[in-house]
């Protein structure tokens, strides 16, 4: 029954979205989350990897979606990959020295479809990758907001994993200071502006390059208790505390 009302959301879709199909190759990758280890593979070391096993969507997708071009694009034996760096940056926008950088890489095959999405390491020490495993597993069966054209994850059906949440100092380490800290009763919110290199922004997207992460700390231990942010299009938001067992 479910299925049935998905695939009425599908043809609701297409005839309020004209054109857009890359909305339906988006809801069918989303379908695929149901049925992950069908659809997926993680390989997490250094960097973290997802693999697309049945690719849907289409290097064109991911521009109409997130409105950006990537940094670098780089024609490979089996397809083309794509690197989307992203530098700090202060509150005039400009980068800061020390350089502190991470990037997304996105591989397509030859017939211009996406198979890998690959997480640099530094992105790991805001996301590490047994919450980011755990928070893109969540997807499947996540409530959909068709007016924002956003995914909510439901936790409550995930099964929470036994480890410890990161810490202040390793993160600041790698990250630096921040733009600023907002402080509250039992948490710190620290700002970070990372902007996207890139060129040929379409009009009216042109705040889509800078990447506003807000890392959130509880008070009493220092602990990372929330990651937020958006990446090329993408908002990201992860409560580490929900994925965590007790």
């Amino acid at each position: 029954m479910i299925k049935i009302w998905r695939w009425i959301l599908i043809l609701f879709l297409i005839s309020t979205l004209t054109g857009c199909f890359y909305w339906i190759r988006a809801y069918q990758t989303y379908l695929q989350m149901d049925d992950f280890d069908q659809h997926f593979s993680i390989l997490a070391m250094d960097k973290f990897e997802l693999f697309f096993k049945d690719p849907i969507l289409y290097s064109d997708d991911l521009i109409s979606l997130s409105k950006l071009q990537p940094s670098v694009k780089t024609a490979v034996d089996t397809g083309e990959s794509w690197r989307y760096w992203f530098r700090k940056v202060d509150l005039q926008g400009n980068i800061v020295q020390p350089e502190v950088k991470f990037y997304f890489d996105l591989a397509f095959n030859k017939e211009e479809r996406l198979t890998e999405w690959t997480f640099s390491e530094l992105f790991l020490q805001i996301a590490p990758a047994e919450f980011l495993e755990i928070s893109i597993r969540s997807l499947g069966g996540a409530e959909i907001n068709k007016g924002k054209r956003q995914l909510k994850a439901n936790t409550d059906s995930i099964e929470k994993i036994d480890t410890k949440l990161p810490q202040k100092t390793q993160i600041l380490s790698q990250l630096g200071e921040p733009l600023e800290i907002e402080h509250k009763e039992a948490q710190d919110i620290y700002l970070y502006h990372f902007q996207l290199e890139t060129k040929g922004i379409k009009e009216g997207y042109e705040d889509r390059a800078l990447s506003a992460v807000k890392l959130t700390f509880d008070n009493n231990t220092d602990e990372l208790v929330k990651m937020s942010g958006r990446f090329i299009g993408l908002k990201i938001s992860i409560n580490y505390r929900k994925f965590v067992k007790e």
